[in-house]
């Protein structure tokens, strides 16, 4: 499962997958960034971390919704 991260930048808001060099789509808004992340991580098994403009994890996804380890039982 390869790792994502959206980020706050100088330009504005980026996805980038964790070890990259490059980021993968940038937005000048979070919502933005958020929707293009749903879109570009949908069909791949992904974990999407969503940061605050501090640093700090403010939300997790897990694409697909199906492959989230906090939904099994036990």
């Amino acid at each position: 499962m390869d790792n994502y991260h959206i980020t706050k930048t100088d330009e504005g808001w980026a996805l980038k997958k964790q070890g990259a060099d490059r980021v993968s789509k940038t937005a000048s808004t979070k919502s933005e960034i958020v929707a293009l992340a749903s879109e570009f991580l949908e069909g791949k098994s992904a974990s999407l971390k969503i940061h605050k403009e501090d640093g700090t994890i403010q939300e997790e996804r897990t694409y697909p919704r199906a492959a989230d380890p906090t939904k099994t039982k036990g």
